[in-house]
């Protein structure tokens, strides 16, 4: 008999099934219940050589790093102690059958008022890598956000040579006045929000602002170094580089990919990407920097660098103090970010679904609301801004969440028919008539039945200008099976699909002026938010959600409300 992977391999089948077991038991005795309070408050802080109050967790920024284990569950108690309504999204996290935990406002709950608690509870089911945590209510996530990470079970190690250590790598935006005053500014005039006054790394902008002050991480030579970097900024695609040091893509959207080595990396704002980094440079410092990827033409955008310092230990005293700043491609580089999508790819071939049930086309992008000229709007040409998708723009119910209208069968709150195809065919990504820039307001869901195998094409639309969107999909990760320029054409698009080794995700960066397609099997029952995840665009209304039907049994099926689900 030969050893397996630490166990006695039996001879023959009869005994499989029983092994399975046996390790599956294992698995579960294994699995632990991690406890956290989370205290949303109002905390002085200051940066740019200003201070002034912003919302965290417990006095943080960013907030705790979570750690626990595929198999695990987490029990957080939220309690609001700030001013303004909150909830907690886990971002990433299939949530399977605990929608109710998931979090973004009015659509699996209601908001935690100020004063209030609630107990988010669930398990991590076959996830690990890097996720993490933020508000879903308004702005706040601005500030309200941290890592979360998921180790593999015990017995099992990474698909890739063990890092020496791990740095989570926090990408943020920094307003010099209070987030969400800038969003009502914004709301009240119709026009775009100000831009951010800085980048950060891990809660601070670095050197190359005023008051300067960047995040040290200290490393040995020879040793390799897991960085799990999280794009936690609010409106804003970043690249990211170290300088002089190479970057080994393992994990996008923690789903391991095939390895490959890059200089730069192109987060959209919710992903994350996990690098090994070798440590065989010079001895001295190093300056991690991120700034900007903009693709929309003539939009403005914040086009300051942050950044922080890879510190050898062993860097002799009297080296230049000043450290080695990488170069970062352009700001509208958009060639640099197709080939870096391009390499990333599952390990392996993956069960992609082929045969489909839902064959779904969505428009995405912005547009504009005529109005008559004043302070409320001041948009492009005496507009207000909206966006959509399929030209709906979404409509947040405020006396329910969705899912508990639709738990509780309570009429009114919304419908069934989201459009399944754009409205009206248009030439997409060129000149589109004015008599389509104004989109229709609704609370419009699109139901799909549970194990329904669902195809979307995600395409960019050009009504003010063709952008980057990082598009979202609550409850669920997909496969990317294509990508594109201009507009999608199934007839000559379809046969370049990669239905062998596509890259799996939460959160799609939909091309400049492109298409993307996703597929997925809908195997977790409830309602889920599809949103763009540059939050601006969100207020505008570029969202829908999904409601799938539960299926045949228990495991098929929602679980019941917990008891302190809040109240509207």
């Amino acid at each position: 008999m030969e050893t397996y992977k630490g166990c006695v391999k039996p001879q023959g089948n009869f005994l499989f099934p029983s092994l399975l077991f046996l390790l599956a038991l294992l698995a579960i005795a294994n699995a632990e219940t991690h406890h956290h309070k989370f205290v949303v408050q109002e905390t002085p802080m200051t940066r740019l050589c200003k201070t002034h109050n912003i919302i965290t967790v417990n006095g943080q920024l960013p907030g705790p790093t979570l750690k626990v284990r595929n198999g695990d569950t987490l029990v957080v108690k939220v309690l609001n102690s700030a001013r303004y309504n909150v909830t907690i999204h886990w971002h990433g996290i299939r949530q399977m059958r605990t929608p109710w935990a998931d979090g973004p406002e009015y659509v699996t709950q209601c908001p935690i008022k100020p004063g209030a608690t609630y107990t988010y509870r669930f398990t991590i089911e076959n996830q690990e890598g890097t996720l993490w945590w933020h508000a879903h209510s308004r702005w706040l996530r601005a500030t309200v956000y941290g890592a979360l990470i998921i180790y593999p079970k015990l017995g099992t190690t990474y698909p890739f040579p063990k890092p020496k250590h791990e740095i989570p790598i926090l990408l943020g935006e920094w307003w010099n006045r209070d987030p969400i005053s800038v969003l009502r500014q914004a709301l009240f005039t119709g026009a775009a929000p100000n831009v951010s006054d800085a980048y950060t790394i891990n809660g601070q902008p670095g050197d190359l602002y005023p008051c300067k002050g960047a995040v040290r991480f200290p490393v040995k030579s020879g040793e390799t170094i897991l960085l799990r970097i999280i794009n936690a900024a609010l409106n804003q695609q970043l690249f990211f580089s170290v300088a002089n040091h190479r970057l080994t893509v393992v994990e996008a959207d923690a789903a391991y990919t095939k390895p490959f080595t890059t200089s730069t990396l192109m987060l959209g704002p919710a992903q994350t990407t996990n690098v090994l980094l070798m440590a065989d440079q010079t001895p001295g410092r190093y300056y991690m920097a991120a700034r900007a990827y903009a693709s929309a033409q003539n939009a403005p955008f914040d086009n300051t660098t942050t950044t922080a310092i890879l510190e050898y230990k062993s860097a002799r005293k009297g080296a230049p103090s000043r450290p080695t700043l990488p170069r970062l491609p352009a700001y509208n580089d958009t060639a640099t970010v197709r080939a870096f999508t391009a390499q990333i790819k599952s390990p392996s071939k993956v069960d992609v679904p082929t045969k489909i049930d839902e064959n779904l086309f969505f428009t995405i992008g912005l547009g504009f609301v005529n109005c008559t000229p004043g302070p409320r709007c001041q948009g492009p040409n005496n507009t207000r801004f909206a966006a959509s998708m399929n030209n709906i723009s979404f409509v947040l119910p405020r006396k329910t969440s969705l899912l508990q209208a639709y738990y509780q069968n309570i009429p009114g709150v919304f419908t069934t028919d989201f459009p399944a195809v754009p409205p009206i065919k248009f030439n997409y990504t060129g000149n589109v008539s004015r008599g389509l820039w104004q989109p229709r307001f609704g609370t419009k869901l699109y139901k799909l039945k549970f194990g329904s195998r669902v195809q979307i094409v995600l395409q960019d639309t050009a009504i003010f200008t063709t952008e980057d969107h990082p598009i979202h999909l609550h409850g669920y990760h997909f496969y990317v099976v294509g990508q594109g320029t201009g507009n999608f054409n199934a007839r000559r698009d379809t046969a370049s699909f990669n239905l062998i080794d596509p890259p799996q995700r939460n959160t799609i960066d939909v091309p400049v002026g492109g298409w993307a397609v996703i597929r997925f099997v809908a195997d977790n029952p409830g309602v889920w938010m599809f949103h763009c995840h540059i939050d601006t665009h969100l207020s505008w209304g570029l969202a829908m959600s999904f409601l799938v039907e539960n299926g045949v049994g228990k495991l098929q099926s929602v679980e019941p409300p917990p008891a302190d689900l809040p109240p509207c």
